[in-house]
């Protein structure tokens, strides 16, 4: 549903992807189609800005995916090739967007896009948002206990909840439609409050991982 403070930006190449790109996120993204190659030439030409989705359903390779409508415009920092025809291409997310019309996917997937700001509403306080940050370093550090492949538990993150919380979701063990849903929550109390739900529902497997029934925290009583 659109709001009233949504603002259109433009039409946007589109890179439909298996996983959630969140603003302030930065990560290599292969390109080896040839449909995605000549968007890659188009967006070095110009602005090096396109958008990236999630695919809820299908396969990012040949189309015939189905995509989300909220998303994250990126700005390419880095273009290399590989190999033949393969390129890495590093990516940073710069805003949360929501698809308003997809266009024809000829000769690549292109839409109109909106800009997707916070609604106004209650903040975080900076002793919540500071617990938050410490909840995620010791889920992390639990589960590089346990031998998981996760985000260094070490990270560091400003005193801006706002996008704060969006890197945390790209930092957190979370399933990529966990980590969709805090994309779409329109406000910052509510994503983190939906983040901390979401590393009480972690902190609980771990415990159990870990054989004990003491918080995942790393204390030992």
């Amino acid at each position: 549903m659109r709001a009233e403070c949504f603002v259109v930006l433009a039409t946007l190449p589109m890179f439909p992807l298996g996983t959630v790109l969140v603003p302030k996120a930065v990560v290599p993204l292969h390109v080896f189609e040839p449909r995605y190659q000549t968007m890659l030439a188009d967006v070095m030409a110009g602005d090096r800005k396109f958008g990236v989705v999630l695919i809820e359903r299908g396969n990012e390779v040949g189309g015939s995916d189905i995509r989300t409508d909220v998303g994250t415009v990126v700005q390419v920092v880095e273009c290399r090739p590989i190999a033949a025809n393969r390129w890495v291409v590093v990516v940073a997310g710069t805003e949360r967007i929501i698809v308003d019309r997809w266009l024809s996917d000829d000769p690549y997937p292109r839409a109109e896009v909106s800009s997707f700001p916070d609604k106004p509403g209650p903040s975080v306080n900076a002793q919540d948002w500071k617990a938050l940050k410490h909840r995620m370093r010791q889920v992390l550090a639990s589960l590089t206990e346990l031998g998981d492949t996760v985000a260094r538990a070490t990270f560091e993150l400003g005193d801006d909840p706002v996008m704060g919380s969006f890197q945390l979701a790209g930092l957190g063990p979370f399933a990529d439609l966990d980590r969709q849903r805090v994309l779409c929550t329109p406000g910052v109390s509510g994503r983190c409050a939906l983040l901390t739900e979401l590393l009480d529902d972690v902190a609980v497997l771990t415990r159990l991982r870990l054989g004990t029934g003491e918080e995942a925290d790393g204390s030992r009583g």
